[in-house]
């Protein structure tokens, strides 16, 4: 059933398994139902399948996350519009009178990401994927449809750099407006690599309750242990990353197989006379082989199924992957909620 394994060392710790797209489309239904936005490729959308919800309707307007999302989501609508022209209307006239149990997102974070225009981009259209959007103020969008359509629960993603510097106000104020949508909300930030996930990926997760449940965010518990390269990559020795820092000081870094894959990024994509680098750098094989890291990799270090179709070309691709929900974090965080808010 496992999409690829390897033998761990400890007996505490599992194989690491990623399922298939069959595999998780047959998961029994729990009854529960999710509408999402700033759907991306699906990567949240694949972890609340993981543990049977069904997904009603997605939002996502990048041509290519759309596709791709399309592919791999069959029998979702999906609606290809930017969300500032989506009303609490549209989403009904699709589902219906249906009570919606998780309303999930992930808002762009260019603004705020680390690696992005960070406060010089507020207020601003700025490069995002293959297009310019103001990212800002999207946050507000999501907030808009949840109090127009009241669900249960809503939880929405962010890049970690919303918590740090000037953002930090910005942050502030967010979760003030969630909190006047009459919802419990709670904000934490996680780390995938205490989630099952073989990557170092700090996000920062809102999760909102709706008052008259009368019941608080809860939040998915660390496993007490981790995933690391060798034990999903069982061949690679070290993974490297040459380059220029932002001031454009040469740097270089590896890591070890014996930890977990550093974050993956959007930019850290490079293209060399030798072709595409993903990560901005190698794997370097116990044979003392340097090469690219492969698409089959890249989705199995962010747990998604090897089956999982990843539509344009190498850069379209990584991008795809890189600005997913990993889907064990999400399953994660489905079942957490189902186990301990819904059903609770």
């Amino acid at each position: 059933m496992a999409l690829l394994s390897s033998t761990v060392t400890g007996p505490s710790k599992p194989p690491y398994v990623v399922p298939t797209l069959g595999e998780i489309y047959s998961v029994p239904s729990n009854g529960l139902k999710v509408v999402s936005t700033f759907s991306g490729c699906g990567g949240s959308c694949l972890g609340f399948k993981m543990d049977g919800y069904r997904v009603l309707w997605a939002n996502e307007f990048v041509p290519h996350a759309a596709m791709t999302y399309e592919i791999n989501h069959r029998g979702v609508p999906l609606d290809r519009r930017d969300i500032r022209e989506v009303t609490t209307s549209d989403v009904r006239d699709v589902i219906g009178d249906q009570e919606i149990d998780v309303f999930e997102a992930s808002p762009p974070c260019s603004s705020f990401s680390e690696a992005g225009a960070k406060d010089k981009g507020w207020g601003k259209e700025i490069k995002y994927s293959s297009g310019r959007q103001r990212s800002d103020d999207l946050f507000y969008e999501y907030a808009r449809l949840v109090e127009g359509l009241r669900p249960k629960v809503f939880i929405a993603e962010n890049t970690s750099g919303l918590i740090k510097g000037v953002a930090k106000g910005y942050f502030k104020q967010i979760l003030a407006h969630l909190k006047s949508l009459d919802y419990e909300v709670e904000a934490k930030l996680l780390d995938a690599q205490w989630l099952g996930v073989p990557q170092r990926r700090e996000r920062v997760f809102f999760i909102g309750v709706r008052k008259d449940l009368g019941k608080m965010p809860m939040w998915p518990k660390p496993f007490p242990y981790r995933y690391v390269l060798a034990d999903v990559l069982p061949y690679v020795r070290s993974f490297h990353r040459p380059g220029l820092n932002s001031k454009g000081i040469p740097r270089a870094w590896h890591v070890a197989a014996e930890e977990p894959m550093n974050a993956l990024t959007t930019h850290a994509i490079r293209q060399s006379k030798k072709g595409w680098f993903s990560s901005n750098g190698f794997i370097e094989l116990h044979t003392g082989e340097k090469r690219r890291i492969t698409l089959d990799e890249l989705r199995l270090v962010s747990s998604f199924p090897n089956d999982f179709e990843l539509t344009g070309n190498k850069y379209q691709a990584w991008e795809r992957i890189a600005r997913a929900v990993p889907p064990r974090v999400a399953y994660a965080l489905a079942k957490t909620i189902r186990e301990e808010i819904l059903n609770g």
